[in-house]
């Protein structure tokens, strides 16, 4: 996997089907293809920003075969996505990038992203859900 995380990778495709196509899914996704091959994708789905009142979305993953990178496809992705969100009364798209992921932050500021050095990304999960689950 590109970003070094197989080791966490648990998703599979009954968990990918319920949540986008499931009662109560409600990630989306787009895909392109080429040749009858698929090249790229992305999954996203709505969040707010309290502070701002906006409704937004939340790009999850997007990704481009290496051999696809470069000509176009990432862009057109986020072009489709963000004319879905305006659509529907979004008004920003948010998402997190690995620090040393530099051509995706040199793609993304490219298309002017603002990028947030101080925000930091916390997260619980696994044991430390469940503990405080219960």
């Amino acid at each position: 996997m590109y970003e070094g995380l197989v080791g966490v990778f648990t998703a599979d495709r009954d968990r990918l089907e319920a949540a986008m196509f499931g009662s109560e899914g409600f990630v989306k996704g787009v895909v392109v293809e080429a040749e009858d091959k698929l090249v790229g994708y992305a999954l996203f789905y709505p969040n707010f920003a309290s502070f701002r009142g906006q409704r937004g979305i939340y790009l999850e993953d997007v990704y481009v075969a290496p051999e696809h990178q470069g000509k176009g496809v990432g862009e057109a992705i986020l072009r489709k996505i963000a004319r879905m969100a305006k659509a529907n009364r979004c008004e920003r798209m948010d998402f997190q990038v690995l620090e040393w992921n530099k051509p995706a932050i040199g793609f993304y500021e490219k298309l002017g992203a603002l990028r947030d050095d101080s925000e930091r990304h916390f997260k619980f999960t696994d044991a430390a859900f469940e503990k405080l689950a219960s």
